[in-house]
C-alpha cells in the first residue's frame, strides 16, 4: 500500500481542477515564450511566412475553445448523473476521476488560455517580428492538438456515463486494486490468522468514518520505538466507530501512545476503490441490484454484473494461487490478508437476495458460482459453494412456479457435479472426460 502522502498526492493528481490548472499554466507558458524568441531568431522571417495573420488566428481559437470547454463541461455533468441514475451514485467518483475526460476538458481549457494570453501579448507588442513567428508555430501545434483531442472525444462523449460504459471503469478499478493487494496480501506486516492474543490492548477509532488508509510503516516505527506489537484488526474499507477496536497493542501502551497508533489510521467519509477492493464489487452489485428494481426490471444488466464479478473473482483467485512469500517489511505489525467469503458476501448476498424471483437471473448465479467452485484456492471453493447453496434456497422460497423450482434445482446438481469434475481434474491431473 502507498504512503499516506502518496495516496494524498495521488488523490489530488485525481480533481478535476488538477489537470485543467496544470494545461491552463502550460497554455500561458506556451504563449509567452514567443517573447524571448525576439533575441534569438532573425527579424524579418516572420513577414515573410506570414505571422502576421496570427493574431485573427487566435480570435477564433479563443472564441470557439470557449464554447466548446462549456459544451464539454455540461456533457460530462450529465454523465455524472446518467451513471448516479442508471448505474449507482458510488460510481460517480470514477467518472469524475477519469482521466481521459479530465485530459480532454484541460486540454480545451488550456487552448483557451493560450489564445487569450496570445492576443493579450499581442496586443501590448511585446513579441516583435521574430516572437509572431514563435507564436504563430505553437498556435498551428495547439490546433493539430485541438484536432485530435475532439475526434477522441467524439468516440469518449458518445459512451461517456452509459452504464457499459460506467461497468467497465468500476471493473477496471477493482482490478487494479485486487492487482495491488495481491502483491501485498498482508501490506508488508507479519501475517495472521487466528484471533489476536487475550492479554492484548484494544485501541479504539477516534471518528466515525470508512478506513481509508492504514500507515503499517508508521505502525512499525512507533512500536519499535516504544517496544510494542500491534496487531491490525481492520482493513481498508471497514467501518470504524468510538466502539470498534482497529488495533490491539501488546505491551504497555500510554495515553499519548494511543493517540499516535491511531492517526496512523485514517478515516474519511466514504469508500474508495483504489485500496479497498471490496468496495469495487459493492459497487458492482448496487448496479446489479438496481437493474433487478421493480422500476427498471432489467435482468440483463444484472446477468452481465454478474459475469463481471466472476471474472474479478477468478483473476483474485489466480492472484491468491500464485501468491509467493511476501516479503515481511514490519516486523513489529500484525495482519490479516482479505477473506474470500467476505468478497463473495459483498457480491453474491445482495444479487442473490433482490433477484431471487428471477429464474433466468438465478440459472447465471448458479452456474457462475459453480465457476467459482472450479477455483484454484480452497477457500474460494468453499465460499461459492456456500452461497451457490444459500442462493437456491432463497430463490425456492420465492419462485411460485413449481417447475421453474425444479429446473433450477436440477441446474444447481448438474453444475455443482460439473465444478467437482473440474476440481478433481485439476487436483489429480485426470484427462477431461470424452464424448
Amino acid at each position: 500500500m502507498m504512503s499516506k502522502w502518496k495516496l494524498s498526492l495521488f488523490r489530488i493528481s485525481r480533481r478535476m481542477w488538477f489537470r485543467s490548472t496544470l494545461y491552463g499554466v502550460l497554455g500561458v507558458a506556451t504563449a509567452l515564450a514567443g517573447a524571448a524568441a525576439r533575441f534569438v531568431l532573425p527579424q524579418g522571417l516572420a513577414t515573410q511566412i506570414g505571422a502576421d495573420s496570427v493574431g485573427n488566428i487566435l480570435g477564433i481559437l479563443a472564441a470557439s475553445m470557449l464554447t466548446v470547454t462549456t459544451f464539454a463541461l455540461s456533457t460530462m455533468v450529465a454523465a455524472y448523473g446518467s451513471a448516479a441514475t442508471n448505474a449507482t451514485p458510488r460510481a460517480s467518483r470514477l467518472l469524475i476521476e477519469d482521466t481521459r475526460a479530465q485530459g480532454t476538458l484541460a486540454t480545451f481549457v488550456g487552448a483557451f488560455l493560450f489564445s487569450i494570453v496570445g492576443l493579450i501579448a499581442l496586443s501590448t507588442g511585446i513579441y516583435g517580428d521574430s516572437g509572431r513567428l514563435v507564436l504563430f508555430g505553437a498556435t498551428i501545434a495547439v490546433i493539430i492538438v485541438i484536432t485530435v483531442t475532439l475526434l477522441r472525444a467524439i468516440e469518449q462523449f458518445s459512451r461517456f456515463g452509459r452504464l457499459g460504459e460506467t461497468v467497465d471503469l468500476v471493473e477496471k478499478a477493482t482490478l487494479k486494486s485486487m492487482e495491488l493487494r495481491a502483491e501485498e496480501p498482508f501490506l508488508g506486516a507479519m501475517p495472521y490468522t487466528g484471533s489476536v492474543p487475550d492479554t492484548s490492548i484494544a485501541v479504539f477509532a477516534a471518528a466515525v468514518g470508512h478506513v481509508e488508509h492504514i500507515d503499517i510503516q508508521r505502525l512499525d516505527a512507533l512500536a519499535e520505538a516504544h517496544r510494542l506489537t500491534v496487531y491490525v484488526v481492520c482493513q481498508p474499507g471497514t467501518f470504524a466507530t468510538p466502539n470498534r477496536a482497529l488495533l490491539h497493542v501488546m505491551g504497555t501502551l500510554h495515553d499519548d501512545q494511543r493517540a499516535q497508533l491511531i492517526e496512523a489510521v485514517t478515516i474519511g467519509g466514504s469508500r474508495r476503490i483504489e485500496n479497498d477492493p471490496r468496495y469495487g464489487l459493492v459497487v458492482l452489485a448496487e448496479i446489479g441490484v438496481r437493474s433487478m428494481s421493480p422500476a427498471i426490471n432489467d435482468p440483463g444488466t444484472c446477468i452481465s454484473v454478474i459475469g463481471t464479478c466472476v471474472r474479478l473473482l477468478l483473476r483474485w483467485d489466480a492472484l491468491a494461487c500464485a501468491q509467493r512469500d511476501e516479503k515481511v517489511q514490519h516486523r513489529h505489525v500484525y495482519m490479516a490478508q482479505l477473506d474470500a467469503d467476505d468478497l463473495f458476501e459483498d457480491v453474491f448476498a445482495p444479487l442473490s437476495t433482490d433477484a431471487a424471483g428471477s429464474l433466468e437471473v438465478n440459472i447465471r448465479l448458479q452456474k457462475a458460482l459453480a465457476a467459482l467452485c472450479a477455483g484454484c484456492s480452497a477457500s474460494t471453493r468453499e465460499a461459492a459453494r456456500h452461497h451457490a447453496d444459500s442462493s437456491l434456497e432463497r430463490a425456492l422460497r420465492t419462485l411460485s412456479f413449481a417447475q421453474d423450482r425444479q429446473k433450477l434445482r436440477a441446474i444447481h446438481a448438474l453444475e455443482q457435479q460439473r465444478a467437482q469434475d473440474a476440481a478433481s481434474r485439476r487436483t489429480f491431473g485426470s484427462p477431461a472426460p470424452t464424448r
